[in-house]
C-alpha cells in the first residue's frame, strides 16, 4: 500500500513538473522584451529612415561625382612657406650648382690644353683636380632641376601649361642635349687616362659646348617672362623661334656665361682654401696656393668684362619696356642696386687684396708695394662714389634741410654719369693690380723695355682720361646722350686692357724670373677667397631676385597676369632673407661637394705636388 501510494506521488510530481516547464516556455515567449520596429524578423530586416536618407545621399554625391565636369586648377598652395618662396628657393639652388657645372669644365678645358702644349704634367693634374667636384655637382643639378619641374608642374599648373603652349618645340632638344651632356661629362671625367689627350679634349669641348647650348634654351624660357616675343596680342603663339630670341635672350646669355665662369673660377678657388687651410704638409700647402690663383685668376678675369654685360641687358630692358627699366633702376628695386654696389666694390677690393697678399710670396715685388696705397685709394673713392644713392632715406627735417630728398653736393654722385665713372676706373685699376702682380716675378730683359713701360702707361693714362671727361661731360647733356656716354667709356678700358696686355707677353718674353715660394702666403689670403665665393654667390642671387621682380604682379609680363595670393612685390628685407638662407643651403651642399672630392685622395704623389711658379701663374696667359 505504501508503495503503490509513493509511486503515485511520483507520478503526480512528474506530471506538475512537466506543466511547470511547458508554463515557463509559454511565459517566456508572450514576455520577453522585442523592438516595436522588429516584432518579427521579416519587419527586422527593413532599413531605418535615416539610413534610407544616407543612402540616397550617398547615391546622389555619386551621380553628382561621376557627371563633375574637369576644372583646371591655376595654381595650389605649399604648405609653411608658400608656393612662391618654395620655387624660388629651389630655382635658385638649381641655378647656382647649373653655373657651377657649366663654368668649372670651361676654365678646367683651358688649363688642360695648356698642359698639352706645354707638356706640363701639373697643369693637367689641375685640371683633373678641378673636374673632381663635378661628378657630385651634376647630381645636384639634376636632382634639383627635377625638383623644380615637380615644384611648378604642381603648384602653378596654368602657367606651365602656357609655357609649354609657346616652347613645346624645344623640350626634346633640351632632353636630347641634357642625356648628351650627362655622357659627355662622365666620359670627360673617368676617360681621363683611358683616352688619348686630343680625344679627351675633344671630349671636353663637346661637354662645353652641350652645356652652353642646353643654358641657351632654358635661357629662352625665362626671358621670356620678362620679354616676350612671338606671340599674339591675346598670348597665342605665333613664332616659337621669335619667343626665343627675345629682346633679353641674347644678352642674358653672354651675362651667364661670363657671371658663371666668374662665380665657377670662385668656387675652385674656395675648394683650394679650403684644402689648403687643412693642408699637412708644405707641399700641399704649395700646390693649394697655386689652385687657388688660377680659380681666382678665372674669376677675376671673368669679373672684369662682367659690368659691360650687365650694362646690355640693363638697356635692352629699357628698350623693351621704359616702365621696367625706371623700375629697376629708380623705383621699387632702386636700394637693391645700392647692396648690390657695395657687393661688387667689395669683390673689387677682396681681389685686389688678395694680389697684393700673393706678392709676398714672390722674391722682387717689393719695388711695387709702394704703388699699393696709390691703387687702395683710386679703389676706395671708386667704391664710395658706386656705392652713393641719389636719393637718401632722411626725416622732414633733413629733407627740408638739404632743399629735396637728394644731398646738395653728394646727390650729384648718385647719377649714372658718376657711377660709369668710378666703375670702369674700378676695372682698370684692378687690371693695374694684376699687371704688378705679373711683373713681380719677372725682370724685362728686351731693348725696348723702357719705351715699352711709357707706353702701357701712356694707354692707360689716355682710357682714364676719356672715362673721366664723358663722366663729366655727361652732366651737361640731356639723359639720352648721357646713355650713350658709357659707350666710349667702356671701349676705352677694353682696348687699353687688351693693349696693354699684347705689349706685355712681347715685353716679358726672355724675361728673368725670381722664385715664387708657392705656399708661403698667409691664412688671411685664403679667407679672402672664400669671402669672394661667399659674395659672388650671394650677389648672383640678389641680382637673379631683381630680373624676375621686375615682372611684379606679372608671370609673362604683360600676358598673363598672377592672380595668386603672392602676387605682391615682396620688401628688399624679405627678399635678402630668402637669399641669405638659400645662400647658406647652397654653401652647405658645396660642402658635402668638398668633402666628397676630398675623399679621392690627394692631387698626387709628392714628386708631382712639389709646384714651383708655372707659365700661368706667372702670367705668361
Amino acid at each position: 500500500m505504501k508503495k503503490s501510494h509513493l509511486l503515485i506521488g511520483l507520478v503526480v510530481l512528474l506530471a506538475l513538473g512537466g506543466v511547470a516547464a511547458e508554463l515557463a516556455t509559454f511565459m517566456d515567449e508572450r514576455l520577453a522584451y522585442s523592438s516595436p520596429l522588429a516584432a518579427d524578423a521579416e519587419h527586422a530586416a527593413e532599413p531605418t529612415p535615416r539610413e534610407l536618407a544616407l543612402e540616397a545621399q550617398a547615391a546622389a554625391q555619386a551621380e553628382e561625382d561621376a557627371n563633375r565636369p574637369y576644372e583646371e586648377e591655376e595654381y595650389r598652395a605649399f604648405p609653411k612657406i608658400g608656393s612662391r618662396v618654395a620655387v624660388w628657393m629651389v630655382a635658385q639652388l638649381h641655378l647656382l650648382f647649373a653655373a657651377f657645372v657649366l663654368a668649372v669644365p670651361m676654365f678646367a678645358l683651358i688649363i688642360e690644353f695648356i698642359g698639352y702644349k706645354s707638356g706640363d704634367k701639373r697643369y693637367d693634374d689641375l685640371a683633373y683636380e678641378f673636374t673632381k667636384l663635378l661628378s657630385t655637382s651634376f647630381s645636384f643639378t639634376a636632382t634639383l632641376g627635377a625638383l623644380l619641374t615637380f615644384l611648378l608642374v604642381a603648384l602653378y599648373p596654368k602657367f606651365m601649361n602656357y609655357l609649354m603652349h609657346v616652347f613645346s618645340p624645344t623640350f626634346l632638344p633640351y632632353t636630347l642635349l641634357f642625356f648628351f651632356e650627362a655622357i659627355f661629362l662622365y666620359s670627360y671625367y673617368y676617360g681621363w687616362h683611358a683616352f688619348s689627350k686630343r680625344v679627351h679634349l675633344l671630349l671636353g669641348l663637346a661637354l662645353n659646348l652641350v652645356g652652353t647650348a642646353i643654358m641657351f634654351i632654358a635661357n629662352a624660357w625665362l626671358t621670356f617672362m620678362t620679354t616676350p616675343a612671338g606671340i599674339s596680342s591675346t598670348g597665342a603663339r605665333i613664332s616659337t623661334w621669335e619667343a626665343v630670341t627675345n629682346y633679353t635672350w641674347m644678352p642674358i646669355n653672354i651675362h651667364r656665361i661670363i657671371a658663371n665662369v666668374a662665380f665657377g673660377g670662385s668656387i675652385a678657388a674656395a675648394y683650394a682654401a679650403f684644402q689648403f687651410l687643412k693642408a699637412k704638409t708644405p707641399e700641399e700647402r704649395a700646390h693649394y696656393d697655386w689652385m687657388g690663383y688660377i680659380g681666382n685668376f678665372v674669376a677675376i678675369a671673368a669679373l672684369l668684362p662682367l659690368p659691360f654685360a650687365g650694362y646690355w641687358l640693363a638697356s635692352e630692358i629699357y628698350a623693351f619696356s621704359q616702365t621696367m627699366g625706371l623700375t629697376m633702376m629708380g623705383g621699387a628695386f632702386s636700394w637693391l642696386f645700392i647692396i648690390q654696389a657695395i657687393l661688387i666694390g667689395n669683390l673689387f677690393l677682396a681681389a685686389n687684396y688678395y694680389l697684393w697678399l700673393g706678392m709676398g710670396r714672390i722674391e722682387g715685388a717689393e719695388r711695387f708695394r709702394s704703388y699699393i696705397k696709390y691703387l687702395l685709394i683710386v679703389i676706395t673713392g671708386c667704391f664710395l662714389v658706386w656705392a652713393t644713392p641719389r636719393s637718401i632715406l632722411a626725416t622732414v627735417g633733413e629733407v627740408q634741410a638739404m632743399g629735396g630728398s637728394s644731398h646738395p653736393a653728394l646727390g650729384f654722385l648718385g647719377v649714372m654719369s658718376a657711377k660709369n665713372t668710378a666703375v670702369n676706373l674700378l676695372i682698370l685699376t684692378t687690371y693695374v693690380s694684376f699687371l704688378l702682380y705679373r711683373r713681380s716675378g719677372r725682370i724685362p730683359t728686351v731693348a725696348w723695355a723702357k719705351l715699352g713701360n711709357i707706353v702701357q702707361f701712356a694707354i692707360f693714362a689716355v682710357a682714364a682720361s676719356t672715362v673721366l671727361f664723358f663722366g663729366i661731360y655727361g652732366y651737361f647733356v640731356e639723359a639720352a646722350v648721357r646713355i650713350k656716354f658709357s659707350i666710349p667709356q667702356v671701349l676705352s678700358v677694353l682696348v687699353a686692357m687688351v693693349a696693354v696686355t699684347v705689349i706685355d707677353i712681347f715685353l716679358l718674353r726672355g724675361a728673368k724670373e725670381t722664385e715664387t715660394r708657392w705656399g708661403q702666403i698667409s691664412n688671411t689670403s685664403q679667407y679672402v677667397l672664400i669671402f669672394l665665393a661667399v659674395t659672388f654667390t650671394w650677389l648672383m642671387g640678389l641680382m637673379g631676385y631683381v630680373r624676375s621682380g621686375l615682372r611684379q604682379h606679372w608671370h609673362v609680363y604683360g600676358v598673363i597676369r598672377d592672380t595668386s595670393p603672392d602676387a605682391y612685390t615682396p620688401t628688399l628685407g624679405f627678399a635678402t632673407q630668402v637669399v641669405s638662407v638659400t645662400v647658406l643651403i647652397f654653401f652647405g651642399f658645396i660642402g658635402v661637394v668638398f668633402w666628397l672630392a676630398s675623399l679621392g685622395g690627394s692631387h698626387g704623389s709628392e714628386d708631382e705636388a712639389a709646384v714651383t711658379s708655372p707659365s700661368l701663374a706667372e702670367g705668361e696667359t
